[in-house]
């Protein structure tokens, strides 16, 4: 089998600034219908084992590590307001939904990976998001990441050719370029040349030679990139299901129509090829 895990706030961003971008308004829930028709289409393609993880809250326990870490200041109203809805919407669906709160979406996707890989049953975890967090769960062939925007698939091969470091070191790596979208700004010189070349020749931040990170006699360059990269290293240690079956759709609940409903009710206009009850209704007939 392979299990499919879906980044849902990535998922709820692209859509509605795609709607936004194309139709110019800002539908209540279009961003959610969005959501839903693209996994109604990964299931119309023949995925049978789905799991969307999301930010019930934007907040975790890295901003208690880094006063500047990335909050939910600054996210849109309406956009803000379709993270429950989406996961209200994908519970009806009866797709396994992930919404975190002390830890992030980023840190579900990860523990769920590592859950399924462990499984022998499993020939496959497509992790689907671009977000450079979760190169770092990419194992050989078998833990890949799928850009949806790009439709490329990243395998241990292609993190290597992106970053020019192994998986492994992509926490050691971002502490020391930093990610701006996550607000933690790395160690002032080190560009991504830079800190590959470090880690290739010594491997972690914790194996560098003391002189390193220790050349700034105004700040502790090495205790500051130790902190990032704490930021940076996704948990795997969630506890989101005991087994991999607990992830295949099995059709959605009784309630999922009169959610569909509400949702394309107030949306301008169709998302995708067909109304999503009509398409889930279908789905569960071809199932049987």
């Amino acid at each position: 089998m392979i299990v499919h895990l879906i980044d849902g706030t990535y998922e709820l961003f692209r859509h509605f600034y795609g709607i936004r971008r194309f139709k110019k308004t800002d539908p209540p829930f279009g961003a959610v219908a969005g959501v839903l028709n693209t996994v109604a289409k990964m299931l119309e393609d023949g995925a049978t084992h789905i799991g969307v993880a999301t930010d019930h809250v934007i907040e975790s326990f890295r901003n208690d590590l880094w006063p500047e870490y990335k909050t939910g200041a600054g996210i849109e109203p309406a956009l803000l307001a379709q993270f429950h809805p989406l996961e209200e919407a994908l519970a009806a669906m009866a797709v396994a939904v992930w919404p975190m709160i002390e830890f992030e979406a980023d840190d579900a996707l990860a523990s769920a990976a590592h859950i399924a890989a462990q499984d022998e049953r499993v020939q496959k975890v497509c992790i689907w998001t671009p977000d450079k967090d979760l190169a770092q769960c990419v194992v050989g062939e078998r833990v890949v990441q799928v850009d949806r925007r790009s439709g490329q698939i990243r395998d241990e091969q292609a993190i290597r050719a992106k970053f020019g470091v192994a998986p492994t070191f992509i926490p050691d790596y971002l502490a020391l370029v930093g990610d701006a979208a996550d607000g933690y700004p790395g160690i002032p010189g080190l560009g991504p040349k830079t800190a590959a070349t470090l880690i290739n020749r010594y491997g972690h931040i914790e194996q560098f030679p003391d002189d390193v990170l220790r050349n700034d006699p105004e700040r502790n360059n090495l205790e500051r990139a130790l902190l990032f990269k704490h930021l940076a290293t996704l948990r795997i240690d969630a506890p989101l299901f005991d087994d991999v079956e607990q992830l295949r759709w099995n059709g959605a609940t009784a309630s999922f129509p009169s959610v569909a409903k509400k949702i394309e009710g107030k949306v301008e206009g169709k998302i995708g090829d067909a109304r999503l009850a009509t398409r889930v209704r279908d789905l569960q007939n071809r199932e049987r």
